[in-house]
């Protein structure tokens, strides 16, 4: 099992990148997969989530209207589309998965506590610099 991210790079305030998670290995049907971000000095904290089965996303409250997630099923891959950057956007960016789903009353409340997932990608480096 494996999941790889990619997308990250050098992106100057105001532009827009789209990170990618590919999940290789695992069962999805009953999957949560979320994006997480961690900056020097800072705790992970959660970004975006997305329910696999019934596509239900969840954003964190600093990037609502500005990131998009979501999921391409053949591929197995889940995108977090950033548009309008900022410079407290830098960050590592990862995602985790967890394959058995949380009750959608909870959802809100625990998508982004990181305990809930078992397994992480290497992160992808996102910077934005002018």
């Amino acid at each position: 099992v494996q999941l790889v991210e990619s997308g990250g790079g050098l992106v100057q305030p105001g532009g827009s990148l789209r990170l990618s998670c590919v999940a290789s290995g695992f069962t999805l049907n009953s999957a949560i997969i979320t994006w997480f971000r961690q900056a020097p000095g800072n705790e992970r904290e959660g970004v975006s989530c997305i329910s696999w089965s019934d596509g239900r996303t969840y954003y964190a409250d600093s990037v609502k209207g500005r990131f998009t997630i979501s999921r391409d099923r053949a591929k197995k891959t889940v995108y977090l589309q950033m548009d309008s950057l900022k410079p407290e956007d830098t960050a590592e960016y990862y995602c985790a998965i967890r394959q058995t789903r949380l009750p959608t009353g909870v959802m809100p409340g625990l998508w982004a506590r990181r305990t809930n997932y078992g397994y992480w990608g290497q992160g992808t480096q996102v910077t934005v610099s002018s």
